[in-house]
């Protein structure tokens, strides 16, 4: 399925249904352009007439993504000080209130801040699907919790943000994002594991240029702790 049919199929579920539709972007690793996807999507349906707006989108500074952000209606984030600091949050009570026909959620995996309705933001598109409102949200396949042990024994890191396996299952349709190579994909997934890291393991000759390179740099710049094996 193309993705133009991809998008006429949806719209002729979100016709069929008083409980929202579930439409899931998956990705292997981060980089691969979920976000991407799901932002043209609702460009796409927001041509169509339907009443699609952003609850929470996360662009991790990447340029292309951000400028399509432009043009779609966003929901303001709800601010709260937690641990000293101004933090931001998906506003579940107001995209309730706003009732748009879709809304675009990222982060699926997200742990919300002490204090919350629910404690994930999962468990949030939940309560919003119960509204009637259609949700199209992106999370990495490691956080699957059926993949987790998996994931810790390839890696060595424990994913602690997981989503049940069930969530999965109820989707009307999952789009698989894995199929085109991105260039930047690769350095995603090692920042991805820098970031939940507190102790880079590195076979690096010392070039200054490569991917290795990169994520080493990254690291330090963490001021992650960096073991560097020469290799042989």
């Amino acid at each position: 399925m193309d993705r133009e049919q991809s998008v006429q199929h949806f719209l002729d579920l979100l016709k069929k249904s008083r409980r929202g539709n579930f439409k899931i972007y998956i990705g292997m690793i981060a980089g691969v352009g979920k976000t991407y996807r799901m932002l043209q999507e609702a460009h796409e349906l927001l041509r169509s007439g339907i009443d699609v707006q952003v609850g929470y989108v996360e662009t991790h500074g990447r340029v292309e993504t951000e400028a399509l952000v432009e043009g779609l209606p966003l929901i303001p984030r709800r601010r709260s000080f937690y641990k000293g600091k101004e933090v931001e949050e998906m506003d579940l009570q107001a995209i309730l209130n706003i009732h748009p026909e879709v809304v675009i959620v990222d982060e699926l995996a997200h742990t919300n801040i002490e204090g919350s309705k629910n404690e994930k933001r999962w468990q949030d598109v939940s309560d919003i699907l119960e509204a009637g409102i259609s949700v199209i949200p992106a999370v990495n396949i490691q956080h699957l919790e059926g993949l987790n042990e998996d994931v810790q024994d390839i890696t060595g890191i424990e994913i602690k943000e997981r989503i049940p396996d069930s969530v999965l299952e109820q989707a009307d349709e999952v789009v698989h994002v894995n199929r085109e190579y991105s260039k930047n994909c690769m350095l995603e997934r090692n920042r991805y594991l820098v970031d939940h890291t507190a102790c880079l393991l590195a076979v690096y000759n010392g070039e200054w240029r490569g991917g290795t390179a990169m994520t080493v740099r990254y690291a330090k710049k963490l001021r992650r702790e960096v073991i560097i094996l020469k290799p042989v």
